[in-house]
């Protein structure tokens, strides 16, 4: 068999699981490359035969001579950087594929990687990704029948275990924990009842709903991701009234956040006190500013931060400054001091709300749809996937993200996956020999009429 060359730029935890599929075939061989090369180092250890190597995204030079030794790229770095190596991949007439949402700037490659006969296979990860191959699969089979699609709901959400959600968030981070908190001021637009609905950041948390998943052992709200109302052209479903795709959290976590936004922890607006070159402070005194409180004694805090987070009638008021109490806002621990109070409570919850060994994740995604037959008759379907970690193997997460890229990245170099251009997941052609795979590997979604 030829041997076939794989570039993959990155080396973060959803790495391995493609990295480990890919190299199942012997004649691939794969390059590591990272930013820091011990990063690259320390994944190629774990994965004999492969090559571990330093690269810097801004050098344009070096990225286009590294993609050109290789047949195909695989992009994990941050998506703001993948047109970049799209244009290289162009110039050098070599496949790509990334996990990312096909963004403008990647889109722009669309006619040029058409013309230069290479696949650029995007959203092939878990949310995008998964989510994709099993709506697609359900949406088609029903207009094939003469149905129509009136509703389409979907919420996904990695999480921890419920046995390690043991936090006031009921949340861990297995990324940074800045772009988690950063994602809470996100705009959100969806159709729903035939008006779209757009939800400012502000009031995101506002929003959530409870989500009736049909497993009762599990409590979960859900809230809108970003812009669905593309979906109707992505997923051809013109007929639907409602498309709502959205984050999922345990309960609780909504609510707690809301609070840290009344308080301005959210907020990167820069503090004198919180400067790199201010003198040290302490978690009682930061919370003291950021409330108003009269001093930083427990019940003077405590009365203020009810005052100005609205929980004077709040059910949850006690949840809510227990978990405050165990950040730290009433005690005399020092902060790290982040130039504002998002970065400064970032650094403290990295530090509390990281993965423990032995500890697992979840995910959670679950899509319902609402079915018109032709007859008149209604019908209400899901389709269901729980992922738990593998307490001897990869994180849910890093697994649902990576094993379909790895996947995808196959069928590519076998030639299976052949289309050209700037692609995402969203026809049977594409779909269904991943589909096929995926469960192969015991990851796939669970199909259930109501």
């Amino acid at each position: 068999m030829a041997e076939k060359k794989i570039l993959l730029l990155g080396s973060g935890f959803v790495a391995a699981p493609a990295v480990e599929y890919i190299i199942r075939r012997p004649e691939n061989k794969v390059t590591i490359a990272s930013r820091r090369l011990e990063n690259a180092q320390s994944l190629a250890a774990k994965y004999p035969g492969t090559i571990p190597v330093a690269f810097d995204i801004n050098n344009e030079q070096a990225i286009e001579d590294l993609v050109a030794q290789h047949d195909l790229v695989i992009s994990l770095i941050p998506y703001i950087y993948h047109a970049q190596v799209i244009k290289a991949a162009v110039k050098h007439k070599k496949n790509v594929v990334t996990t990312s949402y096909v963004s403008p700037a990647m889109m722009e490659y669309d006619q040029a990687a058409k013309d230069a006969g290479i696949t650029v296979m995007n959203e092939i990860g878990l949310d995008p990704g998964i989510d994709h191959l099993y709506a697609v699969r359900t949406i088609e089979e029903v207009h094939a029948k003469g149905g129509k699609m009136l509703e389409f709901i979907s919420f996904c959400g990695g999480l921890p275990a419920p046995e390690d959600s043991n936090n006031p968030f009921g949340y861990k981070f297995s990324w940074s924990a800045r772009g988690v908190l950063l994602a809470l001021n996100n705009t959100a637009k969806y159709l729903e009842n035939g008006k779209v609905v757009e939800v400012a950041g502000t009031d995101l948390m506002d929003s959530a709903r409870k989500l009736a998943s049909g497993y009762p052992g599990f409590s979960f709200v859900g809230y809108g991701n970003r812009d669905s109302t593309p979906y109707d052209k992505r997923y051809n479903i013109p007929e639907a009234t409602t498309i709502i795709r959205g984050t999922l959290r345990y309960d609780g976590f909504c609510q707690f956040a809301k609070a840290l936004f009344y308080l301005g922890f959210l907020s990167q607006e820069p503090h004198a006190h919180l400067a790199a070159d201010a003198p040290e402070i302490t978690w009682s005194e930061v919370a003291a500013k950021a409330s108003g409180a009269a001093s930083t004694k427990y019940e003077d805090l405590r009365d203020a931060i009810i005052a100005k987070a609205h929980l004077a009638n709040d059910p949850n008021q006690t949840a809510i400054l227990d978990g405050m109490r165990w950040i730290g806002f009433f005690s005399d621990n020092k902060v790290t001091r982040g130039g504002n109070l998002l970065d400064t409570l970032c650094a403290t919850l990295e530090e509390k709300m990281q993965y423990e060994e032995g500890e697992r994740d979840m995910i959670f995604l679950q899509h319902r749809f609402e079915i018109e037959w032709a007859n008149g008759e209604k019908e209400t379907r899901t389709s269901t996937l729980i992922e738990f970690a593998d307490p001897n193997g990869f994180q849910a997460m890093a697994k649902t993200v990576g094993v379909p890229c790895g996947i995808a990245t196959q069928l590519i170099l076998d030639g299976k996956l052949n289309k050209t251009g700037v692609l995402a997941p969203m026809s049977s052609d594409i779909n269904d020999p991943i589909i096929e795979l995926l469960e192969k590997e015991g990851i796939g979604m669970v199909e259930k009429i109501l």
